[in-house]
């Protein structure tokens, strides 16, 4: 099963009308439908009355910024979340990683590549598995749900974490580069940095409770990237 962007609700949080209006009719070529707020609590109160399946947030919002609000929303939500920033600093896409967001685009962006981003975040959501569950040591995750659990309690983790997650356990033993985890996370090179894909194995190893130094599960081979260790007892 495959899951497309047919029919996707989008949240569009971004103060720039003239934007937002150009997304709404673009998007909805896709089959998309898109709300739109312009002040954060706004886009707060409609992400709760009507949940999305996906957030469009700016940065630069009037009265909090796109980080609070991001921060704001993974306080009780996993919805995907895509961040726009308007200078595409790699400090504000790693911040916006930190923080929980699945995704990030710099402004100015051609729509199209957002629709893109929009129906690779998606697809991510639904990856069917061969097997029901693969359990390595105390580390248990579940295919269907898309969760996981340590020692029997669950493991709070984003869409882009347990993506990861997935990415990794696929290829146990396997060293992969920081280039080939984004090619396999985004599908394809998007201008992307080093650094975010450690941001995202150092928050992955964080849930995990695993010691870099001494790795239970991801390894890091310095110079190269990252391997899954462990053995698979699904």
């Amino acid at each position: 099963m495959t899951m497309t962007s047919d029919g996707a609700s989008v949240l569009l949080i971004d103060d720039d009308e003239a934007l937002t209006s150009l997304l709404g009719e673009f998007l909805g070529r896709f089959g998309m439908s898109v709300r739109s707020a312009a002040h954060p609590i706004d886009g707060l109160r409609l992400l709760k009355s009507q949940p999305p399946d996906i957030v469009i947030l700016d940065v630069m919002l009037p009265g909090m910024d796109g980080f609070a609000v991001c921060r704001k929303i993974r306080e009780t939500s996993r919805i995907p979340i895509i961040m726009l920033t308007a200078r595409g600093d790699v400090t504000d896409r790693v911040v916006g990683l930190e923080l929980g967001a699945d995704d990030y685009l710099p402004k100015p962006f051609e729509p199209r590549e957002l629709v893109a981003r929009i129906q690779a975040v998606l697809r991510r959501g639904l990856h069917p598995e061969a097997v029901e569950h693969t359990r390595v040591g105390e580390l248990l995750v579940n295919w269907s749900a898309r969760s996981a659990c340590l020692a029997d309690r669950p493991l709070d983790l984003t869409t882009a974490e347990f993506e990861l997650l997935a990415v990794l356990l696929r290829s146990p033993g396997r060293v992969l580069s920081r280039d080939r985890i984004m090619d396999l996370l985004r599908g394809a090179d998007r201008d992307a940095f080093d650094r975010s894909i450690d941001v995202l194995v150092s928050r992955l190893r964080n849930k995990l409770g695993d010691n870099a130094r001494r790795p239970r599960f991801i390894k890091t081979v310095h110079g190269i990237g990252y391997a899954f260790i462990g053995d698979d007892d699904a």
